[in-house]
């Protein structure tokens, strides 16, 4: 079974699919619907979910969802060669984030009687950018599932029981032209203003809750000779708990300057994954792993988001990070630890079947 799920894992690898590329994310499912069918007795297919392409394999509404992405972070050709083996590594683009969880997961449902009648493998194109085009569709399985899987990469082999929560927001604020030497006094400074505003954003933070408030792109002004007349700023939120974002969002949206206008675009893009929403299907997947007598698997929180925030917000017990076992998710470092993938099968296939009792 490795060496076929390590050659399926390299073509779909070497099927180049980012985010932004439509063509090339057509492509990529197209591949994932032949690897399945090859690999499968009931054949997959690709819908389409707001003119963008799924996967999909199982049930129509299904009791346990295994949700994966097939999109990547890579620009085509950003590793030359886009597929190699050094040793017991894979190293290409979204090979552990996370190209290898999607046949893990497929071949892990191959083995198992009927699953088809109450398992779907789904794999949207748009994970890496928000989900915006596959969000409703998340939420429409989350609603109605028992679990869902979710076939990110794991964390030093670990699984994900807490993410994250992001908000996005940007602060434009617009000022008054003048000229800089001449009568600067006449004009309103949209670069001093957001300054000013910048102080108040970056208090907003909260180590102690893991909650990080930090300003990324500025923009401002036009010429050197010039009062800048308006000013942008890009803001990156995350934090482990709703109520953070909640806060965060509240203080954000009352910006004020005493001379410029300010306006507030963006939210919270996805909530939090909470340990409330984990922790069950996380003691499951242990007991499960002690009696295929391999060592515990360990379970750890982390900053970034996913589907399975999304699964969580919409009610479903989730767990997440039941992919790959590597290093590098976004890094020239991406890779593989090729050894992993059968043991990851084999508890996936068990974990699925006490699932279905």
């Amino acid at each position: 079974m490795s060496a076929s799920a390590i050659s399926d894992i390299q073509r779909l690898v070497e099927c180049q699919s980012p985010t932004e590329d439509l063509a090339a994310c057509v492509k990529v499912v197209d591949l994932a619907v032949e690897i399945a069918n090859k690999v499968l007795s009931t054949p997959a297919k690709a819908i389409t979910e707001n003119d963008r392409p799924v996967f999909w394999w199982g049930a129509p509404n299904p009791k346990i969802v295994l949700l994966c992405h097939l999109d990547t972070v890579w620009p085509h050709n950003s590793f030359i060669p886009t597929w190699k083996i050094d040793g017991d590594n894979a190293k290409g683009p979204g090979v552990f984030d996370m190209k290898a969880g999607f046949v893990q997961a497929l071949y892990a449902v191959k083995d198992i009687s009927d699953a088809e009648e109450k398992v779907a493998l789904v794999a949207t194109t748009d994970e890496e950018t928000g989900s915006t085009t596959s969000k409703g569709l998340i939420e429409k399985l989350a609603k109605g599932a028992d679990a869902v899987l979710v076939f990110e990469s794991a964390i030093d082999g670990k699984v994900k029981t807490g993410r994250k929560g992001t908000s996005m927001y940007q602060v434009i604020v617009t000022g008054k032209a003048a000229h800089a030497g001449l009568e600067p006094e006449k004009g309103i400074n949209a670069t001093v203003e957001l300054a000013k505003l910048v102080l108040q954003i970056t208090s907003l933070e909260n180590p102690a809750l893991g909650t990080t408030v930090v300003p990324t792109v500025m923009q401002s002004g036009t010429t050197t000779n010039t009062v800048p007349a308006q000013a942008k700023l890009d803001i990156d939120i995350r934090s482990f708990t709703m109520a953070e974002l909640n806060r965060v969002d509240a203080a954000i949206k009352s910006l004020k300057s005493d001379t410029a206008k300010v306006e507030v675009i963006g939210g919270i893009n996805r909530p939090p994954l909470e340990t409330s929403s984990t922790l069950e299907l996380y003691e499951k997947l242990e007991a499960v792993a002690k009696s295929l007598g391999m060592p515990e698997i360990g379970h750890a929180s982390v900053g970034g988001a996913s589907d399975g925030n999304l699964a969580a917000a919409a009610g479903a017990k989730v767990l997440d990070g039941l992919g790959a076992v590597g290093v590098g998710a976004h890094a020239p470092t991406e890779s593989l630890v090729i050894s992993s993938v059968e043991p990851r099968i084999k508890l996936t296939t068990a974990f699925i079947t006490e699932l279905l009792k």
